[in-house]
């Protein structure tokens, strides 16, 4: 089954993380990718910073800044096919980033049948 594991952080509490610490977690994130390549889908995406995004509202509306009412703002994606949700709670829970506050990992299961929208 494919999933979309979207990596996100609150970057107020990240801003006090000693930045030695953060580049070797940043390490661990590229180990992380290598080790499971066999089971991501595509490259993944690192995303530019939240106050780089646009953001296009119902009605047509063009805003500057994410739209979002959460602190966490998306970082990146992946796509990952794996067994089952169990095997993708695993993966998510391996991100390095995890070990800083106000990071987390959503995961959601991905359409890949659209004929049941017909």
């Amino acid at each position: 089954m494919k999933y979309v594991l979207m990596f996100a952080a609150d970057a107020s509490a990240m801003a006090d993380v000693d930045p030695a610490v953060a580049q070797e977690v940043y390490g661990r994130v590229y180990r992380w990718f290598a080790e499971n390549a066999a089971v991501i889908t595509d490259s993944g995406a690192e995303l530019l910073g939240a106050e780089t995004a646009t953001t296009v509202k119902s009605g047509g509306v063009v805003v500057d800044g994410p739209f979002s009412e959460a602190k966490e703002v998306i970082g990146g994606f992946s796509v990952i096919e794996v067994p089952d949700l169990d095997a993708a709670l695993a993966l998510a829970k391996s991100w390095p980033m995890l070990e800083f506050p106000g990071v987390c990992v959503e995961v959601r299961p991905m359409v890949v049948d659209y004929s049941q929208f017909e």
